[in-house]
């Protein structure tokens, strides 16, 4: 009998209890202090960013590591080359979710717009760099919408119609990635500077905009030699 890896043995077990653990905290951590709501929330949300709903589906569905395949990445993208259009679908909600759930505690828990842009940046951070895969993630674009759907929908819409624009006309998903959270880091400025958005969040904009380009650097590197993968494109096993 074949053993599972260690890494979807830890993944598997410790999903329930992280999950468990945002609820709890959802429903206990009204009246505590705020001190204690951050050192509560904040961990919480970087283990919820940290579950790699990609890695996981791939390992049950098809019994392969998806970071053996493609960009090595654990994103929806490489899902969809890699396991298919069914997978990609599941894992697009599942990390979209991680995003509107981590701003939501935040909101629910602490309530300060500080503490959601703090959640939303720790969340990306988790999805991009998760301790249970050696912090080797995904590229944070899902997640990051989550948490836009949540602080500012407006900009998430024109975020989304950016990608499918961008990645229509070009092919390339990594490009309307890209290109995408540009666009909606300078709606946010203008929102902000509109007083239509709180001044904090402004942060979360050109913070993670950069956390998300620099996760694309290789996907960069590939569009400007010629070689990047684009879309429909099976993914092929690292050699």
């Amino acid at each position: 009998m074949i053993r599972p890896p260690t890494s979807i043995i830890i993944q598997a077990v410790a999903t329930p209890f992280v999950i468990a653990g945002v609820v709890i905290a959802m429903l206990t951590m009204d009246g505590q202090s705020e001190a204690a709501q951050y050192w509560t929330v904040m961990p919480l949300v970087y283990l919820l960013g940290s579950i790699s709903w990609g890695y996981m589906l791939l390992r049950w569905k098809m019994g392969v590591d998806v970071r053996d395949y493609g960009s090595g990445r654990t994103g929806m993208s490489n899902v969809l080359r890699t396991g298919g259009g069914k997978a990609a679908v599941v894992v697009l909600t599942l990390d979209i979710a991680k995003g509107v759930i981590a701003v939501v505690m935040a909101r629910i828990v602490i309530d300060t717009t500080t503490a959601e842009v703090v959640a939303a940046l720790i969340a990306l951070a988790g999805h991009n760099w998760p301790v249970f895969l050696q912090f080797k993630g995904g590229r944070g674009i899902l997640t990051a919408l989550g948490c836009l759907v949540i602080m500012t929908p407006l900009t998430a819409v024109v975020a989304i119609v950016t990608f499918l624009t961008v990645t229509g006309s070009s092919r390339y998903i990594s490009l309307g990635s890209v290109i995408g959270v540009t666009v909606a880091a300078f709606v946010i400025m203008a929102l902000a500077l509109a007083d239509q958005l709180p001044n904090i969040y402004m942060l979360y904009g050109f913070a993670a905009a950069p956390m998300i380009i620099w996760q694309h650097r290789d996907n960069i590197q590939r569009i400007r030699q010629g070689s990047e993968r684009k879309l429909g494109h099976p993914a092929a096993k690292v050699e």
